[in-house]
């Protein structure tokens, strides 16, 4: 089965195509934090750094080329525990999720909250808070 026949790794019900897969795509961009934060998970566990990096603001991503040397995980599920602001009318947002992965054969949860503002009419990732 093809990434994209299959549901998306998001963890919605809904198949990759029509879930993150339509922002990966480029065509258009997510009307909200949480969904440009599902976005940029399946991102990592399809490998898809160039989407990781452009859905990063600017004044705190890393290099691309860091991106690529750093994504040994394998990511094993997602859970979104809050948001905060993040709407379609909002300028700054907050998701606050648990990311399990795999290294090797050590499993690890990531806790996170993360802060999103809009920049140029699209979402972004800012940073850890």
């Amino acid at each position: 089965m093809s990434k994209l026949s299959k549901l998306c790794p998001c963890g919605t019900d809904l198949n990759y195509t029509v879930c993150c897969g339509k922002f990966h795509k480029g065509k258009i961009h997510a009307a909200t934090a949480e969904a440009l934060m599902r976005s940029r998970y399946s991102a990592y566990v399809l490998d898809l750094t160039q989407y990781i990096f452009r859905t990063w603001d600017e004044t705190t991503r890393p290099t691309l080329q860091s991106l690529r040397d750093g994504n040994t995980q394998q990511f094993i599920g997602l859970k979104v525990l809050s948001t905060s602001k993040g709407g379609a009318d909002d300028v700054l947002g907050t998701v606050e999720f648990i990311a399990t992965y795999k290294v090797g054969d050590q499993l690890f949860e990531h806790h996170e909250n993360s802060r999103f503002k809009r920049h140029k009419k699209r979402w972004v990732y800012v940073e850890p808070i």
